[in-house]
């Protein structure tokens, strides 16, 4: 298994890919021949995901959608954040308890 760490950053990386997912197929929603694109997260054996941003199966956008999408890939983004500071912090009260 990777270390918490590692986890937490493959994390950070799938919800940044979705957070520039949805902000590309907003952005170019009414430029004509548009194909949306989407995030397929994997997980990994070892531990952590994989994030491949490849087009979408269906064509067409709902708004409302890529906005949640967003709203759900931040909530992701800042547990994963927190998840590295807490650890971090946690590191840091190990290595001053053994000093």
């Amino acid at each position: 298994m990777n270390s918490l760490p590692a986890i937490a950053y493959s994390g950070l990386q799938a919800a940044s890919a979705q957070l520039g997912v949805a902000a590309h197929n907003i952005a170019n929603d009414q430029t004509p021949g548009f194909r949306r694109q989407q995030v397929v997260q994997e997980a990994q054996a070892s531990g952590g995901v994989q994030a491949t941003v490849v087009p979408a199966t269906v064509p067409g956008m709902s708004l409302p959608q890529e906005v949640v999408q967003q709203m759900v890939a931040s909530y992701a983004y800042k547990a994963n954040a927190l998840t590295l500071q807490t650890h971090q912090r946690m590191v840091g009260s190990l290595l001053d308890t053994q000093a």
